[in-house]
């Protein structure tokens, strides 16, 4: 029978992959993470993409958000937070944990669940403990879905400041004078913990740097520049984390260089200078977030100290075996040497973030800056790789 005339059924277009933003989480950055959160969620290209966004509570609980990028900003030096977004006060999403699908589902108490639909690929925009720090990671590579950025191991090296200068040391890199408090040295004798610091403060100098070893953001940290200051930056530190590192000031400037990964592996952008803030004693949470103070974007440095920069950015960006993005900190000291200081593999990525403007200079604007790392990711298999 012919079937010349016959009616043809429309073709189903391809469904869009779809990404779920997933941002908040239970630690100290949790406002900065919203914040980014908004700066992606506006500039994901919805003709390319569907979008999921997730907010995790400060107590943990995932919540299904509103996908408004307008209300996840900082207003009146006041960073917003996941509650405030979440369509319900107790709903909850959950990913999958079967590595067979990708399915997310949300669920209230006495609601039947609802499918939300599959997931494609996460973009995760945690910052800190609890999701920066390798355990989200791991989550989904048990739930077999790709995500942006870096694996398990490079996320808990690149959250823990004592074992990113460990491996940094181990292949060449140089890195900074610091010492290292571990909960238990402090819980079994204080005062021997504490005439650990004074030690390493009397052989490198007073000012020290006490932070807390696994945050970011500059949230914890304290410039100490005398005896009488010191336990109360310990005190200040452990509020945000049990284990706390002290660094020697070094005097030099502060250089900043992005690194993201391309078809063919990792390349630099230009590097930027972080001007000493003139009303802050260093570049803190209220300098980098609240009064924003400006980064110069290209750092000026000469063609060799360029070249020298981004090369180190990217050593370091392999030595930790990283994916995705990094953002490489360092110190050009005054004797013209460059001392790595730390990467973040999620750094702040709303639009005046270092990260997005070194590549907004080098020619990627913020918008294929993003989409670049959700195909990167899409490329990429879980598993062991």
């Amino acid at each position: 029978m012919s079937t010349e005339n016959s009616p043809q059924s429309p073709q189903q277009p391809p469904r869009k992959p779809r990404v779920a933003v997933v941002f908040g989480g239970r630690s100290s950055e949790h406002g900065i993470s919203v914040v980014t959160a908004g700066a992606v969620l506006k500039a994901i290209d919805r003709t390319k993409y569907d979008v999921l966004p997730i907010g995790i509570t400060q107590d943990g609980r995932w919540a299904l958000t509103a996908d408004e990028p307008e209300r996840m900003a900082i207003a009146d030096r006041r960073t917003p937070n996941v509650a405030e977004l979440a369509e319900s006060s107790e709903g909850t999403v959950v990913l999958p944990v079967d590595a067979g699908t990708r399915e997310v589902v949300y669920s209230e108490p006495g609601s039947v669940p609802k499918a939300l639909g599959d997931v494609d690929v996460v973009f995760p925009v945690l910052h800190g403990p609890y999701g920066e720090d390798g355990t989200l990671q791991g989550l989904l590579e048990l739930s077999g879905v790709p995500y942006v950025g870096a694996g398990v191991l490079a996320s808990a090296v690149g959250q823990d400041k004592e074992y990113m200068k460990r491996v940094f040391t181990s292949f060449g890199l140089k890195v900074g004078p610091y010492v290292v408090i571990r909960p238990r040295e402090w819980q079994r004798d204080e005062a021997a913990a504490r005439k650990k610091v004074i030690d390493f403060a009397g052989e490198h100098g007073w000012p020290l740097f006490v932070k807390p070893a696994r945050a970011g953001s500059s949230i914890g940290i304290t410039k100490v520049d005398d005896l009488s200051g010191l336990d109360e930056a310990i005190a200040e530190a452990q509020r945000h984390d049990p284990k706390i590192l002290i660094e020697a000031a070094l005097h030099g400037r502060e250089i900043e260089c992005g690194v993201l990964e391309f078809e063919d592996g990792p390349r630099a952008s230009v590097p930027a200078e972080i001007p000493p803030p003139e009303a802050h004693a260093y570049y803190d949470f209220e300098a980098k977030y609240i009064d924003s103070t400006p980064g110069i974007v290209p750092a000026p440095l000469s063609e060799a100290e360029t070249a020298e920069v981004q090369k180190l950015a990217v050593d370091a960006f392999e030595a930790a075996s990283c994916e995705g993005l990094v953002r490489a900190d360092f110190f050009l000291t005054e004797d013209g040497e460059f001392v790595i200081n730390e990467i973040n593999t999620m750094p702040g990525f709303t639009p005046i973030s270092m990260y997005p403007q070194m590549w907004q200079a080098s020619g990627i604007a913020y918008g294929e800056l993003v989409d670049r790392l959700i195909q990167a990711a899409l490329r990429r298999s879980t598993g062991l790789r």
